[in-house]
């Protein structure tokens, strides 16, 4: 374990989930420390994931459930013809620059999830066939969809990374820290 989560203050179920929302993107964000777009672009293994590539995916995935759930549509549509490309830096992208989007983006989560006058509340689900028909969910499976979603690429990201260059999350986390 690299982070702690600090217990929420007493009710504040909207200030644990976005602690932990925030613990698993810095796992990710850490995992680019001191490389290079090219390195970050890198693919050692049989996956054709890349860090970069799951920097961009994670800030567009998290922009796009909130966009969902505020009633509005992702800022960047993904269907089957381009879905690949939300796991690549595009022509003229940067990992500074997604790291920078994704920023933009978790701020908007907070202040959405804080705003909301219920975590019970609910919004549809896309019409997409992988979700059932027709059914709408809460806006706290909202924040842990989004907490599952970026722990699980956290996860990939230790493992692109120490294949990268042999870094660990200690390793990372010490040098985030100037201990190294």
């Amino acid at each position: 374990m690299v982070t702690h989560v600090r217990a929420e203050a007493y009710g504040d179920e909207r200030g644990a989930l976005l602690s932990f929302l925030a613990e698993q993107r810095g796992g990710i964000r850490r995992s680019v420390l001191g490389l290079t777009d090219e390195q970050a672009s890198g693919r050692p293994s049989a996956s054709e994931l890349s860090l970069a590539g799951l920097v961009k995916h994670v800030a567009e995935t998290e922009q796009g459930w909130v966009a969902r759930a505020k009633g509005e549509a992702p800022a960047v549509k993904r269907d089957e013809s381009n879905w690949h490309e939300c796991f690549a830096l595009a022509e003229g992208e940067s990992v500074a620059q997604q790291l920078a989007y994704w920023e933009e983006v978790a701020a908007e989560t907070e202040a959405f999830i804080r705003s909301v006058p219920s975590l019970d509340d609910t919004f549809p689900l896309p019409n997409d066939p992988w979700f059932p028909p027709d059914e709408a969910v809460s806006m706290r499976w909202l924040a842990l969809h989004l907490i599952r979603e970026t722990a699980r690429h956290a996860g990939h990201a230790d493992i692109i990374r120490e294949s990268l260059d042999g870094a660990t999350a200690f390793e990372l986390v010490a040098k985030e820290q100037g201990t190294s």
